[in-house]
């Protein structure tokens, strides 16, 4: 027997979406100035300091509907590997010396990976996957 689930927002949670949806209604999104408009309230919420549930619903939903339209009519080209790796490395907070030390890596590779003249190699994305704990399709994306 299939059980039921309810979803409901009680109290000041329920006012608080209903205030943001009068507001700004959820809809599908149809133009670039329909999404900057949409984007300029996901903004002001994220300014806020805390968001009570009814605003945390109405955030999530606006964004679903902003990654729909994003994805529909906004391509993103995948990050270069340079770009990939100077990003885990600024996340890590380690220096090109010290990926080199602790992967073995030449420290020429990793130069030449980050200045855009050479892409991964398989065996990089092995070491660099194990050291930066992400997944090898992350890093294998431009093969």
């Amino acid at each position: 027997m299939a059980t039921k689930t309810q979803f409901r927002l009680k109290g000041k949670s329920r006012d608080s979406y209903m205030e943001l949806v009068l507001d700004f209604p959820l809809a599908s999104i149809k133009s670039d100035e329909h999404l900057a408009e949409a984007q300029r309230t996901i903004d002001r919420l994220l300014a806020r300091e805390s968001l009570d549930a009814g605003a945390e619903t109405y955030l999530d939903a606006l964004s679903d509907l902003v990654g729909s339209y994003e994805d529909e009519h906004h391509d993103i080209a995948p990050a270069s590997d340079g770009d990939m790796l100077r990003h885990l490395m600024d996340a890590k907070g380690v220096s090109q010396l010290q990926l080199s030390r602790d992967t073995g890596l030449p420290k020429s590779s990793i130069s030449e990976v980050l200045s855009g003249r050479k892409n991964f190699s398989r065996q990089m994305i092995r070491k660099l996957a194990e050291y930066f704990r992400v997944d090898i399709g992350v890093l294998a994306s431009n093969i």
